[in-house]
């Protein structure tokens, strides 16, 4: 999993059936070099040199699922499937648009094991939003645990999966998780990210920034929704013109905690639990932004045993299988797709 957040690939072993997980193994994160990470940062939208992004990408990823295997001291003969993500580069469901760059017959051929990609556009072209694509692995890893619960992933956009206490779904993107605070800290310090919040901690939320931030027509609508990375970014680059790096930080923060919060609204009832996974978990000042605003019911996925760095690259591997079967892999209440919808793209490994 190349996530919104360009750090690097995500890569994890799983023993599924497609419907319940038996095991899940090592995992590994392999984080980008510079230059993959601007070259990536370089496309984002459709323009540039894709093509070359592209390449980088899947060799990056060949590489994580070779470090893998290594690790886990497993041959590509012993593992039967690679689900590919990919990398987003524009997510415009609403004009019928999501392109995730990833090579996947290249990938297949490179590593000699076939792979499953492309797992979004089936959800599109069907009239979904394509996102998020998770909450089914959710619901199978959380089989035992107390419901209503809400699975928190605080990526580059952040999103949430609710799981009743029938086991029914809904999911949707929540609006800004690490990206425009990511993009904020690299203007500002040059460092990639707000390292253990530090920058966000030293600041002073500015009410009328976070004021003009709310007002984004995205909160309006009901879910399931979805966004790209970059759509707040306009509107952030005018809210928060003014201020220095430290309030900007600590209003981003407050952005994201905030927009978590309003989602709370839409679901159907309170979740016992918000389990947190993504990036953003490792900033303690977002995380007690979120604790403040949900009543302390927040806790990183670590809580329950589950592998926060793993868990999204472990959810593709999950629906990689669940597309070699066709099963769904989205539903009407997770992306808004008329009636459930298999998807992904089979690669052989053979010539």
């Amino acid at each position: 999993m190349s996530g919104t957040s360009l750090d690097g690939v995500d890569a994890a072993l799983l023993t599924t059936d497609g419907e319940q997980i038996a095991e899940a193994g090592p995992c590994l994160t392999l984080a980008y070099e510079p230059s993959v990470r601007e070259s990536l940062r370089a496309v984002l939208g459709g323009a540039g040199d894709v093509a070359g992004a592209e390449r980088m990408l899947t060799l990056a990823h060949a590489e994580a699922v070779r470090r893998l295997l290594d690790r886990a001291g497993l041959a590509p003969a012993e593992v039967d499937l690679v689900g590919f993500h990919g990398h987003t580069i524009l997510h415009e469901p609403a004009r019928g648009r999501t392109w995730q760059i990833g090579d996947g017959a290249q990938l297949a051929r490179n590593l000699g094991i076939d792979v499953i990609g492309d797992f979004r556009s089936a959800d599109v072209a069907a009239g979904g939003e394509g996102a998020p694509l998770a909450p089914l692995f959710h619901r199978a890893l959380a089989a035992g645990l107390e419901r209503p619960l809400a699975v928190l992933n605080l990526g580059g956009v952040a999103n949430v999966t609710w799981i009743g206490a029938d086991d029914s779904l809904l999911a949707f993107d929540t609006g800004p998780g690490n990206a425009l605070l990511d993009d904020w800290v690299r203007r500002h310090t040059g460092r990639a990210m707000d390292v253990d919040g530090g920058l966000a901690a030293a600041g002073m939320i500015q009410e009328s920034a976070l004021a003009v931030l709310r007002e984004d027509p995205f909160f309006d609508r009901a879910p399931p929704k979805s966004l790209d990375r970059d759509h707040f970014t306009a509107r952030a680059d005018r809210a928060l013109a003014a201020l220095n790096g430290a309030d900007g930080a600590a209003t981003l923060a407050a952005f994201t905690a905030d927009a978590v919060a309003r989602a709370a609204t839409h679901l159907p009832d309170a979740p016992k639990r918000w389990l947190v996974c993504g990036g953003g978990r490792h900033n303690p000042t977002l995380m007690a932004a979120l604790k403040a605003r949900l009543e302390n019911t927040v806790m990183p996925v670590e809580a329950v045993d589950w592998l926060g760095d793993a868990l999204e690259a472990q959810a593709f591997a999950y629906l990689a299988v669940r597309s070699l079967q066709g099963l769904p892999l989205s539903l009407p209440t997770t992306t808004g797709v008329p009636r459930p919808r298999t998807g992904g793209r089979l690669f052989t490994s053979s010539p």
